[in-house]
């Protein structure tokens, strides 16, 4: 059974750092790229960062870019972000996902790439 379980979200102050993680379980992680989404009440869900599998290629929304750095570490099967700087805008709840990687083209921005999901970690930024 493939799992997928987020942690360190919570409430910050805006202007404020957390680091978000993602342990992963069920599947050989060091074959799967990974991304991090988020979702606000009454909006779609949004593309944050994406990483491949070695973790050298990686990708990110213009919204985070510069402020957010995604990461992994293949030997706990885990994949992190760090936010720092955080706007009240980046309220939401935060998913990471998994896709196969084929080595083929760089990570997906697209939702339905993506194979397996968590549920997620709430993060709030008050102003």
């Amino acid at each position: 059974q493939v799992q997928l379980i987020e942690s360190g979200g919570g409430l910050v102050q805006a202007g404020g750092s957390l680091r978000l993680s993602c342990v992963v379980s069920g599947l050989t992680f060091r074959n799967y790229r990974m991304a991090w989404f988020r979702q606000a009440p009454g909006k779609e869900r949004e593309f944050v960062a994406a990483l491949s599998w070695t973790g050298y290629v990686t990708v990110y929304a213009d919204s985070v870019k510069g402020r957010f750095t995604i990461s992994r570490d293949n030997n706990k099967s885990t994949v992190y972000l760090q936010m720092a700087i955080l706007k009240s805008e980046d309220t939401a709840n935060y998913v990471c996902a998994a896709d196969y990687d084929n080595g083929v083209g760089a990570p997906s921005k697209y939702p339905t790439a993506y194979d397996y999901w968590g549920q997620g970690t709430q993060v709030t930024v008050s102003s």
